[in-house]
């Protein structure tokens, strides 16, 4: 076991992707794990597996996420690791196709979610001693991004959230940094997988996005973006600092 047993983590869309992973590489290292999802079949079996819990959670509600988070605590006797990891792509573009209920639910899951999951889980972790909150961004929370330029619009807005409370979080023992992936291998590529093939492109495996989740949660830093990409070690990425003013 690792220094990670006796821990207790929550995960959201933790019933299959880079949720079941990280859920079941958690479980591994000793760490007891709630898994939240929408769907509660799925997700009541990973946490079978596992022998972790199960509580229904759609992170576009604050109060489900709180929620969720007093079930663990009352369940667990604590949280230490929540993985804000529920999100979903569209396409949309925001032309004259423009749907606003689209963007509302992909706002609302992708950064809403974050923002509403990483609020309960510093208020569960400054009373019980401190943790680490890691939120699944993007590359396309990084990088421009033509093909759904509102998933990345959300994307980024994780990227700011986790630069912005990481440099102040820790003074109450609560890091928090993001995952930045590039194309994997899940379900959330499935309407693109023939147009990426045809590209070339190579998809990361779960393995290897969980890799990057452990190497970030154990880093003992906060504020950070880890990209990941196919066939090179993920690292925090390295953001150039804006110019500074001119004097007269």
């Amino acid at each position: 076991m690792s220094d990670l047993a006796g821990k207790v983590g929550w995960v959201t869309g933790g019933a299959q992707g880079f949720g079941e992973g990280v859920a079941r590489r958690l479980a591994g290292e000793g760490v007891t794990v709630m898994i939240s999802d929408i769907n509660e079949a799925a997700g009541q079996a990973v946490a079978s597996d596992i022998v972790g819990g199960f509580v229904g959670c759609d992170v576009s509600d604050l109060d489900q996420c709180k929620a969720a988070v007093a079930t663990t605590v009352e369940k667990f006797g604590r949280l230490d690791i929540s993985f804000l990891n529920a999100g979903i792509a569209t396409g949309d573009q925001i032309d004259d196709t423009f749907d606003l209920a689209s963007y509302r639910r992909a706002m609302g899951i992708n950064l809403d979610g974050v923002v509403f999951g990483a609020h309960a889980s510093y208020l569960a972790m400054k009373s019980g001693g401190g943790g680490d909150i890691i939120a699944t961004a993007s590359l396309a929370g990084l990088v421009g991004t033509a093909f759904d330029p509102v998933y990345g619009a959300n994307k980024h807005g994780v990227v700011g959230l986790v630069r912005a409370v990481g440099e102040s979080w820790p003074n109450d023992g609560i890091r928090v940094n993001a995952i930045c992936p590039g194309f994997a291998d899940t379900a959330i590529v499935d309407p693109m997988r023939d147009v990426l093939a045809a590209g070339g492109i190579t998809l990361l495996t779960v393995d290897a996005v969980v890799d990057a989740f452990m190497a970030a949660l154990t880093s003992g830093r906060s504020a950070e973006c880890w990209y990941v990409q196919p066939g090179r070690p993920a690292e925090p990425f390295r953001f150039r600092n804006i110019p500074g003013p001119r004097t007269e």
